[in-house]
């Protein structure tokens, strides 16, 4: 699995994960429960792992929407 989007910012983890299920690519949001160390305050980013194969189509998808992606 490979990132595709790291925020803080929970809306755009579900605006993301709507756009890419519309896509038919799976996807898994890691570090959702890492809250609990930082006393939920929301300073640990949470990330957006796509499959290896679908990283590509995933990125153009996002940025198509709008979303500023780290280029790797």
């Amino acid at each position: 699995m490979k990132q595709l989007l790291r925020t803080n910012d929970p809306t755009q983890i579900a605006f993301a994960q709507a756009l890419l299920s519309g896509e038919d690519i799976a996807c898994f949001e890691m570090d959702v429960h890492m809250s609990i160390l930082d006393g939920s305050i929301g300073i640990l980013p949470r990330r957006l792992m796509v499959r290896d194969e679908d990283l590509f189509l995933a990125r153009h998808i996002l940025k198509d929407n709008g979303f500023e992606l780290e280029d790797k």
